[in-house]
């Protein structure tokens, strides 16, 4: 499965935490799951890496099945789960971020005569997405226009992931946590769900970021009332949005720039040439290393109805990574489909029938230039076997 890598998924658990994020994204369009889910996909800022942002609600069930349901629509280069915990340490004060360097499924254990014994599953934060969220706490630039608070802290250790709340310091729960997961800094519900999904999905990236809303002590209802909530979810969504755009500009260098077999990088550019009439192409590129081979060979010609239904695939594939609104995409379907219905009849009326299907979607897509260009290649073939 390739992955879009200048996309990251990032999931909620609660409506404020979603608010948080969303206030940090343009041109937002809805992506409908076929399952009923919603998504709302945007780009942070004006033209950083796209996100696509969804609400999961409370629990690492739900958190598991919409988190795999994100990764299998979109693809992403990584997965984000972003949102609010209760903090277990001093240091860690109200409105802090915590990444989760470790992530604990706390309520696993066996019963046995002599009580109940641990028996936790954990998944640590990948090498390369932990030092680059150590590199961007470190440069500090993520928290520039929280001008209202005073800069928080950003702290890195495990989380613990449950099923309930805990808002107790003395409660059987508590000291269960701090005699089995005495590492954990903040406790949650959704984490565990996420990163299973993330793991059994090719070990995708998977980050958590939690601001500290309260104290997971029995001081929930007062740290609440002084808005606590909002102002922790809105740190953890500014160091989320930063820590994606660092992540997607480290897939792309993944993608593109690591050396190849002999040590050399290969080309980052692609160049696609159009001619018109008579003129022919030859050899457009950047920087050669090594041989190059030219294939004089006179090319095939273009069958039109292949090319039509790999120009389909293509359409679809870019309404479901956001390039295409779903409105646009209905519409170029429909030309797809009159123009697929003139090909099928092949009379000269038809030809143009087909041509103007064709020149009407390079409209509907002038935007996404991979679908432009292909649209150009198929409209030149098409004029010469006309």
């Amino acid at each position: 499965m390739s992955m879009n890598g200048d996309l990251v998924v990032v999931l909620t658990a609660l409506n404020l935490e979603y608010e948080a994020v969303r206030e940090r994204l343009t041109g937002l369009a809805v992506r409908r799951h076929a399952a009923g889910t919603r998504f709302e996909v945007g780009r942070i800022g004006q033209s950083g890496p796209r996100v696509a942002l969804g609400l999961v609600g409370k629990g690492n069930h739900p958190s598991a099945v919409l988190a795999e349901r994100a990764i299998a629509e979109f693809r992403p280069a990584a997965l984000l789960f972003v949102g609010v915990a209760g903090g277990l340490r001093t240091k860690t004060a109200l409105g802090d971020v915590v990444v989760a360097s470790k992530i604990y499924a706390y309520h696993g254990g066996t019963s046995e005569d002599d009580g109940l014994k641990a028996r936790p599953k954990a998944w640590e934060i990948p090498h390369e997405a932990d030092q680059v969220a150590h590199h961007v706490a470190r440069v500090g630039e993520w928290c520039r226009d929280l001008s209202a608070d005073p800069n928080p802290r950003v702290h890195f250790g495990a989380i613990a992931a449950g099923e309930v709340v805990q808002d107790s310091a003395i409660s059987a729960q508590a000291q269960w946590i701090r005699q089995h997961y005495n590492d954990a800094v903040a406790i949650e519900m959704e984490a565990a769900g996420v990163a299973q999904a993330g793991h059994l999905n090719r070990a995708l990236p998977v980050v958590v970021v939690r601001g500290i809303s309260d104290r997971a002590d029995g001081s929930k209802t007062v740290t609440d009332g002084e808005n606590w909530q909002p102002r922790a979810a809105r740190h953890a969504a500014a160091f989320a949005t930063a820590l994606a755009q660092e992540l997607t500009i480290d897939s792309g260098r993944r993608g593109d720039g690591m050396p190849g077999e002999h040590g050399s990088a290969p080309m980052r550019m692609k160049n696609e040439n159009l001619a018109t009439g008579n003129a022919r192409v030859g050899v457009q590129a950047g920087q050669i290393h090594g041989n190059v081979t030219i294939d004089a060979s006179r090319e095939e010609p273009v069958d039109l109805a292949i090319s039509i239904a790999d120009l389909r695939g293509r359409l679809k594939q870019a309404c479901l990574d956001g390039r295409l609104d779903e409105e646009t995409y209905a519409a170029a379907e429909a030309e797809l489909d009159a123009a697929t219905s003139c090909l099928r009849d092949g009379s000269p009326a038809d030809r143009g029938g087909f041509l103007m299907s064709l020149k009407r979607l390079r409209g509907l897509v002038a935007d996404v230039s991979e679908l432009a260009a292909r649209l150009a290649m198929i409209i030149a073939a098409a004029r010469g076997v006309a």
